[in-house]
């Protein structure tokens, strides 16, 4: 089995890519987290 060698470009460019995914993944759950808190709080106080 032949395994692909990335330049040091591509590896780069791939781990950027990835924290850019992690960081979009990680503000969709505090925004959920926070639309959630907002939603159970408001039903609370009226």
């Amino acid at each position: 089995m032949d395994l692909v060698k990335l330049t040091e470009k591509q590896m780069k460019s791939r781990r950027n890519r990835n924290i850019a995914l992690g960081l979009v993944l990680a503000g969709l759950v505090v925004l959920f987290y926070v639309m959630a808190i907002v939603k159970i709080g408001g039903g609370m106080a009226g």
